[in-house]
């Protein structure tokens, strides 16, 4: 590794991702479940390079109607997000399209499992450690601002999913983007002292369009707004947007099935896949493919 900042490998490697220039494409849809983004493959034309990390991202990168695309599993947390779009940064030259396609557990009724809920923001949601230390702290969680989406790939992934899975299965909102699957989405449990009754209703009464919970896209929409160089004077080079397939419905208590999951990834990564490459119909002002691992395929 030559840096203890930017730390690659000598052949250009970033450490954590592990890929390399010519190995990502611009338009990317990013997962946390391995074998979502195996499924998601399954619809490219052609496979030209799978790659997997000892820190566990799985990279998959082919063609789709002909353009290049990249399939990324990051597994959870805003911290492998973190790692996931800065490490992609370093080795990827033009403007950067990333969607989001996870799980989330739903907040608003009539959002049942297996729909899709498409965050037009994200806000954060963190434990507050002094809390449970310090009796003068008022709130045990810390509610951050919104920060929104892309507009125009939102728009692009609401059009697509509509005619993918119907309109009766898309919902719009806020995403809540927790530090934690249990204690800071509001999940009540015998065996720690959370202090989070009550954390759904003020999650409500803050973000009155909040329609989902989960725990990586404040981070990826962050990262797209402030990918605007180090003294933030340079055009936003990151866009991004999430479609979130309902796993918990925390309304009605019931968790989704295997069979669904399967069904609806596969008619909605079709729905991102075509939303990625309208959104980005050529290679103009791309990466390269010069020395890339399409070089030879368009």
């Amino acid at each position: 590794m030559n840096s203890a900042n930017r730390p690659t490998s000598l052949d250009g490697r970033t450490y954590h991702v592990e890929t390399k220039r010519g190995e990502v494409s611009n338009r990317i849809i990013t997962v946390g479940d391995p074998q979502r983004a195996h499924a998601i493959s399954q619809h490219l034309d052609t496979i030209l390079m799978t790659k997997q990390s000892h820190r566990g991202f799985l990279t998959i990168t082919g063609l789709y109607k002909q353009l290049p695309v990249s399939i990324v599993a990051i597994g959870m947390g805003s911290p492998m997000m973190d790692f996931f779009v800065r490490e992609t940064r370093m080795v990827v030259d033009g403007p950067l399209a990333i969607i989001r396609f996870g799980s989330c557990g739903s907040i608003i009724s009539g959002a049942q499992t297996g729909d899709i809920i498409v965050g037009d923001g994200a806000f954060g949601i963190t434990r507050n450690y002094a809390y449970f230390d310090d009796a003068s702290e008022k709130d045990a969680y810390v509610l951050w601002p919104n920060v929104d989406a892309d507009t125009l790939l939102t728009e692009g992934v609401v059009n697509e999913m509509v005619q993918g899975v119907g309109a009766q299965r898309v919902f719009r909102g806020l995403v809540g983007n927790a530090d934690s699957f249990y204690g800071s989405q509001g999940r009540p449990g015998a065996d720690f002292y959370d202090a989070n009754e009550g954390l759904l209703d003020r999650v409500r009464k803050e973000f009155p369009q909040a329609a989902a919970l989960e725990m990586e896209s404040h981070m990826l929409f962050h990262l797209a707004r402030v990918s605007t160089g180090r003294k933030g004077d340079e055009p936003q080079s990151v866009r991004a947007a999430c479609a979130l397939m309902v796993f918990a419905d925390r309304e009605g208590n019931s968790f989704i099935s295997p069979e669904m999951s399967r069904q609806m990834t596969k008619v909605a990564s079709l729905a991102l896949l075509d939303a990625l490459v309208k959104d980005m119909p050529t290679q103009a002002g791309l990466h390269p493919a010069e020395g890339s691992v399409w070089q030879n395929n368009l």
